[in-house]
């Protein structure tokens, strides 16, 4: 064969081989992309130990796994955040798998949810707008992505700006941990470290329980991240007693989506197979789903698992959650209703409207509150009968695991030598389900849990010990009388949990000593400002000025005697005669008289003249003339 000949065999070759590439070429050209962050230096609240450990696992983790792009960031004010999330948004255009994971401080505000970057300084509740960034903007930068859009929020920690933040409405709610959300696209899971309305903890070591459970599972080749999910949860529960319980939001399609792809491995020689595993039974299948199904926790999970299993004990079981979660959304509406009815009653009474309208809109308010009412009964039978149904497939799955172990373990001891030997695969199906490990929790924990949430919605102020006490029964009442439920007070349940859980935000009033007053969820003191005081309601009332009283019988004028006291007391100076006005006896000497008589008639007075002296000749006295007269010889 000459060189040209040669040549063309050798492309032909090439081809060949390369289209063989292509056509054998397993299904692991997916493009998977990850943005990681981690904040814990908060410059304007106590800094974070372990979210920058996390998000460092974190991304070793995914970069092991094969993920295409890993972009670790920490750290981040707000500014580099949002351009973080701008230049992960350009990656994941093209890819089939996006994935964003947080580790640091998250708020939730009127139902909203916003992770709060290093630099945020939330002075006032309005300013989490304008200094954190919201979930959404999270699921706007993960929405091009084709297969799976995933986003893990390890933030479920207490507010640190709860103590010093003003709320500038009374109304906006500021809730524990962050709120539970719905997303409205396709093939999209969110999953938070804690449930909805519930803080998780950091961990006493380097990392958070969570992200320990994480980076050992979700790696996992060929699981289904629905699966490795109910893994963490079981693993979270296990290492914190059932104190934290991670959960996932939203709802992917019927195939499995792993986050990392199978191996595709040849097949071992017919001498060497070890005995095949017994095949998953339609039974077996049905409660996996549903299991799924009802860590997803909504109408929209239930209704694709009643389409794929119309039938059967779990289509039963599917069912009754519908009717539970129907009967809370009736609830919810006819709450609403009774309340719009009863302001629009209240609207028409305060305009003085005519006496028919106010009478019709008196019997529609009756009407919506006993129609709540009814919702809320149906809604707490549907709940009970869910729960009990519920507790007896736990019970009914535990024994069903026990005796798949002690089977397994017989026909492992009975194996051949050489297959006992065999390594083990690296990733073994594990069989204990999500729901069957809550069978196990002690009541003391249940107890704990329960106190922990009445804690949470302000209806418990004492500790949390274990001990369903008088206290903790009188926790539950308050919580029955503002929550409109009638839980049993005498013994819990992880019925009682979850119907506390259910309430986001604080239920019972906050009740303050006297002098205090309630700000938020904390009682501050009352100031009254200068010249007011505390009256018996509570208040501050402006203090009345004392007028003055007059006394009849009272002279403010000093008595005679006592005036005669202060003459004598005060030191008199001699006082020169005057030399404008003589005495009479100066005068009558000076005048030439001896006498030192003085005579007056009607005009004047005067001494009498030497050689005279005073006659009486009768009458006298003022206008009444003669009187007294100088006589001279």
């Amino acid at each position: 064969m000459n060189g040209s000949g040669l040549l063309k065999l050798n492309r032909l070759l090439l081809a060949v081989a390369a289209l063989l590439l292509i056509v054998c070429q397993p299904a692991l050209a997916e493009k998977r992309v990850a943005l990681v962050l981690g904040n814990s230096a908060y410059r304007n609240t106590a800094p974070l130990a372990n979210p920058v450990n996390d998000a460092s696992v974190m991304a070793t983790t995914l970069k092991n796994a094969g993920f295409d792009v890993v972009d670790f960031r920490k750290d981040l004010p707000a500014v580099e955040t949002r351009r973080a999330l701008r230049e992960f948004a350009d990656l994941a255009r093209d890819a089939d798998i996006a994935l964003v994971y947080y580790a640091g401080h998250g708020i939730e505000v009127d139902g909203a949810n916003y992770l709060i970057p290093v630099d945020a300084r939330l002075e006032r509740d309005t300013d989490v707008y304008d200094e954190a960034f919201s979930l959404d903007r999270i699921l706007v930068a993960i929405e091009p992505a084709r297969k799976l859009r995933l986003v893990i929020l390890d933030a479920c920690r207490d507010n640190p700006f709860a103590k010093t933040m003003k709320r500038t409405l009374a109304t906006r709610a500021i809730g524990q941990g962050l709120a539970k959300v719905e997303p409205t696209s396709p093939n999209v899971l969110i999953a938070y470290s804690a449930k909805a309305g519930s803080t998780a903890a950091d961990g006493d070591g380097k990392n958070s329980p969570f992200t320990i459970a994480l980076s050992k599972f979700l790696p996992t080749p060929g699981l289904d991240v629905r699966r490795a999910f109910g893994y963490v949860r079981d693993e979270v529960l296990k290492t914190t007693n059932n104190r934290q319980e991670p959960f996932v939001y939203g709802s992917l399609g019927g195939e499995d989506v792993p986050l990392v792809p199978a191996p595709v491995k040849p097949a071992p020689p017919a001498a060497a197979a070890a005995p095949a595993a017994p095949a998953p039974t339609p039974q077996s299948e049905a409660r996996r789903d549903y299991e799924l199904a009802l860590q997803i926790g909504n109408k929209s999970a239930m209704n694709a698992f009643l389409a794929q299993y119309p039938s059967g004990y779990y289509a039963n079981l599917a069912r009754l959650q519908l009717e539970k979660f129907t009967a809370e959304d009736a609830r919810v509406a006819a709450t609403e209703k009774a309340r719009l009815a009863e302001q629009e009653r209240a609207r028409l009474a305060a305009e003085g409207a005519q006496k028919a309208q106010q009478a019709k809109a008196e019997a529609d308010a009756k009407a919506a509150e006993a129609a709540r009412l009814a919702a809320e009964k149906a809604k707490q039978v549907a709940q009970e009968q869910a729960a009990a149904a519920e507790q007896k497939r736990q019970a009914d799955a535990a024994l069903a695991d026990r005796a798949a172990a002690g089977k397994a373990a017989t026909d492992q001891a009975a194996a051949p030598a050489a297959v006992a030997t065999q390594a083990p695969p690296a990733t073994p199906e594990k069989t204990t389900t999500v729901a069957a490990l809550a069978t196990g929790s002690p009541e003391a924990d249940v107890v704990k849990s329960v106190q922990t949430e009445l804690r949470r919605v302000g209806c418990l102020t004492g500790a949390v010990d274990g001990d369903w006490n008088a206290a903790s029964q009188r926790s539950l009442t308050l919580f029955n009388r503002y929550a409109g439920t009638k839980l049993d007070i005498k013994a819990v349940s992880v019925d009682t949990l979850d119907a506390v859980k259910l309430k986001q935000s604080r239920v019972c009033p906050l009740v303050c000593e006297r002098g205090y007053k309630a700000d938020g969820d904390r009682c501050t003191r009352i100031v009254c400002a200068e010249g007011s005081f505390l009256n018996d309601d509570n208040e501050c009332e402006k203090r009345r000025e004392r007028k003055p009283v007059a006394k009849r019988d009272s002279d403010e004028r000093p008595s005679r005697r006592e005036r005669e006291r202060a003459f004598q007391r005060e030191p008199r100076e001699p006082q020169a005669p005057s030399a404008a006005i003589p005495r009479p006896q100066g005068r009558a000497r000076a005048e030439g008289g001896g006498s030192g008589q003085i005579v007056c008639d009607n005009y004047a007075c005067r001494p009498v003249r030497r050689g005279c002296h005073i006659e009486y000749r009768g009458g006298g006295g003022p206008g009444m003339g003669v009187g007294n007269v100088e006589a001279c010889n």
